[in-house]
């Protein structure tokens, strides 16, 4: 019986995983679309670790994006950005448009760019 439980559960997971390749690729090609270019992992991660003004993406979601993060004010937990640990995240292309509005006005206190956001979904699949 676990076998067939452990063996679902991974199925479960490759589809989840199949799921966002697909979202984070479909949101790639739109921010192409709006003139971003060559996408990079670093330039993502330097956004993740960025100070700005005392605000970055670790003060709520912590340095590991596969850790458990905390909300800087309600102190609500945040589930993990990273796909590895939390294949739910980056199904739904209208969440992820969502987030990225409202966190990058709150850390940047402006939207981000295409670019901005293809490098941090570049990097954050890889996590």
């Amino acid at each position: 019986m676990s076998k067939k439980i452990g063996l679902l559960a991974g199925l479960l997971s490759c589809l989840a995983f199949t799921v966002n390749a697909g979202v984070i690729d479909q949101k790639l090609d739109e921010y192409r679309a709006q003139g971003a270019e060559t996408f990079t992992a670093e330039a993502g991660l330097a956004l993740w670790n960025s100070d700005n003004d005392g605000r970055s993406c670790t003060q709520c979601h912590g340095v590991d994006p596969r850790s458990v993060g905390k909300h800087a004010k309600t102190g609500k937990a945040i589930q993990p950005m990273a796909l590895s640990v939390n294949p739910k995240r980056f199904t739904d292309s209208d969440k992820i448009d969502k987030w990225f509005l409202r966190n990058c006005k709150w850390t940047l206190n402006r939207e981000c760019t295409a670019q901005e956001k293809g490098d941090f979904l570049v990097w954050i699949r890889g996590q």
